[in-house]
C-alpha cells in the first residue's frame, strides 16, 4: 500500500481513484486523522491530512508519530509526503517542486522517535528513499535534491535565521518534514518529500510573509502538485528494492 500524507491543497487527490474506505486508527500515541483508502491506477492508496480536519493542527502540534504509526498499521510501506516551503534561493521560485536528498532539523520539542525503551540508532546517511526519490523526479517537472531544513514554528523564521541557514547549505524551509521522515525510516518505511515552493523565505521575500501567499501559490500548483503524484504513483515498481527495508539491521544495541 502506498500511503500519502498531504500538507495544504492536496485533498483532492481522494477524489482522483475508487474510494475503498475511511478509517481513523488506534496507535499508541493517540488516534490518527482521518485516514481515505482508494485504488489508484491498481494500486492500493492511504491519503492522511497532515493537519487534521479543516487544517486544526498547526505544525508544532502535528502528532507525527500517531500519524506514521497508523500508516505502518494500515499497511503501507512508502509514504509520498507533500509539504509547503519558503526557498532560500532566488533561483528556485515559488510554484517549484523540490525533492530533497537530506535535511537540516531545527525543530526544538516534538517527539522525533518510537524507541524511548530501548535503544536504537537508525543510519540516515540518506535521510529520503532513493528509490522513491527517483520515481517521483522521473514523474514531472522537477528540482532532484535539496536540503530540506525544519523549524519548530509556527512563526515565520527571521532574516538572521534565514542567513543561517542559507550559509549551512539549506535549500528550502519548511515546518513538516521532521521528525516525520525520521519516524517513517524507523519503522522501515520508504519516504519521499515533494516540498512546493510556497513565496521566499524572510530577507529573499521582498515583503513580509503572509499565509495567504502560501495558499495562494498551493491553490494555483494544485493540479500540478495532483498530476505529479498520480504520474508517480502509476510509475511505482510493486516491490521495494532500497535499503529502508532492513533500516533497524545494525541499529538496536
Amino acid at each position: 500500500m502506498i500511503g500519502i500524507i498531504g500538507g495544504t491543497g492536496v485533498y483532492e487527490i481522494v477524489t482522483m481513484g475508487d474510494e475503498i474506505d475511511t478509517k481513523v486508527l488506534k496507535t499508541p500515541y493517540g488516534n490518527s486523522p482521518k485516514i481515505s483508502i482508494f485504488k489508484l491506477h491498481g494500486k492500493k492508496v492511504a491519503f492522511m491530512s497532515r493537519h487534521s480536519k479543516g487544517h486544526s493542527k498547526p505544525p508544532h502540534m502535528v502528532n507525527y508519530r500517531a500519524n506514521v504509526y497508523a500508516m505502518k498499521k494500515l499497511g503501507v510501506d512508502r509514504i509520498i509526503a507533500t509539504n509547503a516551503v519558503g526557498s532560500l534561493e532566488r533561483e528556485i521560485e515559488p510554484g517549484d517542486f523540490v525533492i530533497p536528498h537530506d535535511f537540516i532539523d531545527f525543530t526544538k520539542l516534538r517527539n522525533g522517535t518510537f524507541y524511548d525503551d530501548r535503544t536504537v540508532h537508525i543510519d540516515v546517511t540518506d535521510p529520503y528513499c532513493s528509490e522513491l526519490r527517483k520515481t517521483i523526479c522521473s514523474s514531472g517537472k522537477v528540482i532532484d535534491g535539496g536540503i530540506y531544513v525544519c523549524t519548530e514554528g509556527p512563526r515565520f523564521e527571521t532574516p538572521a535565521e534565514i542567513q543561517m541557514f542559507r550559509m549551512l547549505g539549506g535549500t528550502v524551509v519548511g515546518m513538516t518534514g521532521l521528525p516525520e521522515a525520521v519516524l517513517a525510516r524507523e519503522l522501515e518505511m520508504c519516504y519521499a518529500s515533494i516540498s512546493t515552493v510556497s513565496n521566499y523565505a524572510a530577507s529573499i521575500s521582498p515583503s513580509n510573509l503572509t499565509i495567504d501567499e502560501v495558499f495562494d501559490i498551493m491553490d494555483r500548483k494544485k493540479h500540478d502538485l495532483l498530476t505529479l503524484m498520480d504520474t508517480a504513483i502509476s510509475n511505482m515498481a510493486e516491490e521495494r528494492t532500497c535499503h529502508c527495508i532492513g533500516a533497524l539491521k545494525g541499529a538496536e544495541i
